[in-house]
């Protein structure tokens, strides 16, 4: 597990033993690269899967076929909402702001971009569709307030990254429309590192804000005009 985050896979490991599974199926073993590599090199170790960053991603690949291990290896992983103009306007909003809020967006299956699909220049009405539900989405994720609802940044180098990206974001010709960068600071929780949901609209597809995992409760809005070219960003 990541050593920013032990205790969860302990408590799954606790859970697991007293559902009854059998000992010796789950083993739980903290450590950073030198416990990792120790464990892949193991003869006995036939497979490797892997979860997390791009870079390590490609390390754990790199390492374990040098030593002759099948290995799936997932890095970076930068999820996607489709949202189309008739979508239902509670359903979509809530679902959309607790996937990249839950977990304040430090999940792997935390959606963070979301690609709106609506022609404003022959149908303005699906683009006011479009608008409403984004709309929609600003103030369900704006009412999540801290920490009852949302919890915190996991360190000050991942807030500071998060900002940098916003910042990054703003910069290219994103338009905020919900800025978590400045929350107010939770009573008797000074000591966090805070960000409330953000959310971004006209987001560049190729910017970081787009294409990198930042890992927090971000949400960049690509805006299409087809349905085709929003499958095409998924390529």
């Amino acid at each position: 597990p990541s050593d920013k985050t032990p205790l969860t896979s302990l408590l799954i490991a606790d859970a697991m033993k007293e559902a009854g599974l059998p000992k010796g199926v789950l083993t739980i073993i903290h450590g950073r690269r030198v416990t990792a590599e120790a464990i892949m090199a193991h003869p006995l170790v036939q497979a490797i899967g892997f979860v997390g960053s791009t870079k390590v991603a490609q390390d754990v690949y790199r390492f374990g076929s040098q030593n002759l291990k099948r290995v799936l290896a997932l890095g970076g992983a930068k999820n996607h909402i489709l949202l189309m103009p008739d979508a239902d306007l509670e359903m979509s909003s809530k679902g959309i702001a607790d996937s990249f809020t839950g977990c304040a967006g430090q999940r792997c299956m935390a959606a963070s971009v979301l690609v709106a699909v609506a022609d404003s220049k022959n149908d303005p009405e699906s683009a006011k569709k479009i608008d409403r539900l984004i709309a929609a989405i600003v103030e369900q994720a704006r009412s999540l307030t801290l920490p009852d609802r949302m919890g915190a940044i996991i360190s000050k180098a991942s807030l500071n990254n998060l900002k940098g990206a916003i910042a990054e974001a703003e910069k290219s010709g994103a338009k905020i429309l919900l800025d978590g960068r400045s929350p107010a600071t939770p009573k008797d929780f000074s000591g966090g590192y805070w960000l409330g949901p953000t959310v971004l609209d006209n987001v560049a597809p190729g910017s970081r804000a787009a294409t990198e995992e930042l890992f927090g409760p971000v949400l960049s809005i690509v805006r299409v005009a087809t349905l085709s070219e929003a499958l095409e960003l998924q390529k």
